[in-house]
């Protein structure tokens, strides 16, 4: 039984906890918890997976990966993570068209928070999804498909309208993947130059604290067969890096993806190795998703504000979201800027911190990534997602006694007193 996140900031207060092996044992918890939440893989920040019942772990359920090649797509049951998936599509030749950061994620538990990679030409990972079947509070199997009215606010679901059994996702052939890594940038660079690093590669990451500094270090990630465009480092003066970096300043390069030679896809989207300590471990994580169209005024604001909140910053990253359809999603509706940041583990540090960044970020419409921390109420969400009153008229449809919800959904997300 996982007693807290992946980080440690966090501290499971479910008083039960079930393992089922099967659909039938899983329908039977479902029915007989009060309320009840599904365990992923423990890599959310707040209290979103946390219940006053009963969590499930579907960890005990059966692990299946079976590839459609005529309709590329796969199917994957609820235990499944994305590093084995991705490590089975590649040895059959198959690949998805991008990943998170880090590989050890669950893949239901990554759709249905809205987690995304970066490419200013690829959707959220919720977008693969062309079907799933979902155990309801009743204990009854119900399919979604792409095409149901229901669907696009099914995907991205919080965990609120019951158990995601099974996905089936969009494959392509496999690719081969470089990573190229750039020095530092000052900040009057950037001004002119920012949307074009963006766009200047199949995945990029730029690296900041908000400092004086400005970007620490650039990541751009380029399929085989695509020249990589180095016309925005010329144009400033950036030149490649010597060796491999780590994004968190004196983290160890040996637990990041291989960089500068080319290797498989699922070896160099991810920023840090399967297996290993992603990021800096010990930490706190936020993030915020603008229109793209104010990137440039968005990391502005965030530098004036920046001496408000850079005593627990240890890394921020910038990465670009194509716009999706799927309602929950960050990037509903409009391609963006995402902000990341990776805080220290000090937790009261942080919750003390976020209003600041907020208020940057509010004239921007900024909507907070429903798996990390945030310090925004339900009314602002409200007006941040606009199909956010149409997810809670569908919650109360499939999960009309509320069993699939806790503290944190009610008061954060469906607006309880």
């Amino acid at each position: 039984m996982i007693r807290t996140n992946w980080s440690g900031n966090y501290a499971y207060r479910a008083p039960r906890f079930a393992e089922p092996r099967g659909v039938d044992e899983l329908a039977e918890a479902v029915t007989t918890g009060e309320r009840v939440r599904v365990a992923g893989t423990g890599h959310t920040f707040n209290g979103i997976a946390d219940s006053a019942d009963l969590r499930i772990s579907l960890a005990a359920m059966p692990t299946g990966i079976e590839i459609d090649s005529a309709r590329r797509v796969v199917s994957v049951t609820g235990p499944v993570r994305y590093r084995e998936l991705a490590e089975h599509l590649h040895a059959r030749g198959w690949a998805l068209a991008n990943l998170a950061s880090l590989p050890d994620l669950s893949v239901v538990g990554a759709i249905s928070t809205g987690t995304h990679g970066s490419g200013s030409r690829l959707r959220g990972l919720a977008s693969d999804v062309r079907a799933m079947e979902v155990l309801t509070a009743r204990g009854e199997l119900r399919e979604l498909r792409e095409g149901d009215a229901e669907f696009p606010g099914a995907v991205v679901g919080l965990g609120a309208l019951g158990v995601i059994t099974r996905v089936e996702l969009a494959v392509e052939p496999a690719y081969q993947v470089t990573q190229h890594v750039y020095g530092s940038l000052p900040w009057a660079a950037l001004a002119d130059e920012l949307g074009a690093l963006l766009n200047c590669g199949y995945s990029v990451s730029l690296f900041t604290d908000f400092d004086g500094a400005g970007i620490r270090q650039c990541v751009v990630k380029e399929r085989d067969g695509t020249p990589h465009e180095t016309g925005p480092f010329d144009r400033v003066g950036v030149r490649l890096v010597d060796g491999p970096r780590h994004p968190v300043a004196g983290g160890p390069a040996e637990n990041v993806t291989v960089q500068a030679a080319p290797g498989p896809w699922h070896e160099r989207l991810p920023h840090f190795r399967a297996g290993r300590t992603p990021s800096s471990g010990a930490e706190i994580q936020s993030e915020y998703l603008v229109g793209a169209e104010h990137a440039a005024a968005a990391v502005e604001a965030l530098r004036e504000a920046g001496p408000e909140f850079a005593h627990v910053l240890l890394v921020s990253e910038l990465r670009s979201v194509a716009a999706d359809d799927r309602w929950l999603s960050p990037a509903w509706e409009r391609d963006s800027l995402a902000i990341h940041f990776t805080w220290r583990l000090d937790q009261p540090g942080v919750e003390a911190a976020l209003p600041a960044v907020e208020a940057a970020l509010a004239p921007f419409g900024a909507r907070p990534h429903w798996g990390k921390v945030w310090a925004m109420g339900p009314d602002v969400l409200a007006e941040r997602y606009p199909r956010l009153p149409d997810f809670r008229a569908l919650a109360d449809r499939w999960d009309p006694d509320h069993r699939f919800r806790n503290d944190f959904l009610d008061h954060r997300v469906f607006g309880a007193h």
